[in-house]
């Protein structure tokens, strides 16, 4: 079973070629106490870190970038750490246009 699944996501992986596989996601922090120096993969970026970077709203999850349209930015340097995440992001992203018209 192990190895049907690994190869699965090889196949998969194959088939959406030069796409990423999972969307991209921010960096936080755990909430307690015991975890809160941990960081970890949330949920979606915030409407602010995606305005920080300069994309929209409504184009981020067609551009493989979550939205977590309930989450609040509590402190700078998170906000900053996801903003410079977005922009690198961007930077490397290869847009292929749908329709090939050509």
């Amino acid at each position: 079973k192990k190895v049907a699944r690994r190869q699965e996501r090889v196949k998969k992986a194959k088939k959406l070629a030069p796409r990423p596989l999972n969307k991209l996601h921010p960096v936080v922090r755990c909430a307690t106490n015991k975890y809160n120096m941990k960081v970890r993969a949330g949920r979606g970026f915030t409407l602010d870190e995606l305005a920080g970077a300069g994309i929209a709203k409504k184009a981020a999850p067609g551009i493989g970038i979550a939205v977590d349209y309930r989450r609040k930015n509590r402190n700078e340097e998170g906000y900053n750490a996801n903003v410079q995440r977005l922009k690198l992001y961007k930077s490397k992203l290869v847009v292929f246009p749908r329709n090939n018209t050509m």
